[in-house]
């Protein structure tokens, strides 16, 4: 089914959520149809307050949401989720995870209600190799603090899938091949975390420019161009690079979401850079969409 169509005559549906959910469509023909092939996103989402403040990374955001078709459905794989063993939420209704702490009390009032995919976290545990469905997790700070500037009216259903921290670098990658299905399905696939991540060593008195250490920009300038010519394999080897590397990845998580969506794109597919800055010195909030 050509894509276009297939997204006007979701239009004449009701709202996904309470009053419409993909098991509707599943009951139609057991799995998704087949629609263009969607984007694949990383978020670089710093700070929990880009959730409520106004700035040009928010911005950022709304701009890659602007320029994708709304997809059925949302997979977002999110730093602040490990566990062991690969696990995905698979509630109606997922909760609003505030996993932070020392905000203002603001930040913690946010809730974002989109629906989960019971049906979809079904189908990717019968899918994906010793995956298992959560009913405990929601959505964290990762996932919900990005996605809500890119749809605000929470009208698309989202579930989260967890790094197991059994994996290394390059099982990850392998991993996430299998997940590349779901582009021609509708569905929006999003690695939230930081390129550079190194909290240890940030310049606190320089969050509000744009600034790098000289080891920050780079690794970012390496990794950016790891990825403008496909050179996947060095980035999923990155214990083993200099370190720059090292110290802009002291731990995997932050990272690790960036391989997932790599690992998705075609040959044919280029990376677009956005919110391309540095925050303090030791963090940047780069993003990239594949398509």
């Amino acid at each position: 089914m050509n894509r276009k169509r297939f997204i006007q005559s979701l239009a004449l549906l009701p709202t996904f959520g309470a009053m419409y959910k993909l098991y509707d469509l599943y009951k139609t023909g057991q799995e998704l149809p087949d629609t263009d092939l969607m984007p694949a996103l990383f978020l670089g989402h710093g700070s929990p307050m880009n959730a409520i403040e106004e700035n040009e990374f928010v911005q950022g955001f709304r701009k890659i949401g602007q320029e994708i078709l709304k997809p059925i459905a949302i997979l977002c794989v999110s730093a602040h989720w490990e566990t062991n063993g690969t696990q995905v939420t698979a509630m109606s209704s997922p909760k609003t995870i505030h996993d932070f702490g020392g905000f203002p009390q603001a930040l913690y009032e946010v809730q974002y209600p989109a629906p989960g995919s019971p049906e979809l976290a079904q189908e990717l545990s019968q899918k994906l190799i010793a995956t298992q469905k959560d009913m405990s997790w929601g959505l964290d700070h990762g996932c919900w603090s990005v996605v809500k500037h890119l749809y605000p009216q929470a009208d698309v259903p989202v579930i989260q899938l967890s790094l197991d921290i059994r994996k290394s670098a390059s099982e990850h990658y392998k991993f996430a091949k299998d997940l590349s299905f779901l582009r021609r399905k509708g569905v929006l696939i999003i690695g939230s975390g930081n390129l550079v991540h190194n909290l240890g060593m940030v310049a606190w008195n320089k969050l509000n420019e744009d600034y790098a250490f000289d080891w920050a920009q780079q690794a970012s300038d390496w990794m950016k161009e790891s990825i403008s010519n496909h050179n996947h394999q060095s980035l999923a080897d990155y214990k083993s690079q200099d370190k720059a590397i090292q110290l802009a990845i002291p731990t995997p998580e932050h990272y690790l979401p960036l391989l997932y969506t790599l690992a998705l794109q075609e040959k044919n597919e280029n990376a677009t850079f956005y919110n391309d800055k540095a925050v303090g010195g030791s963090l940047t909030m780069t993003s990239v969409k594949i398509s």
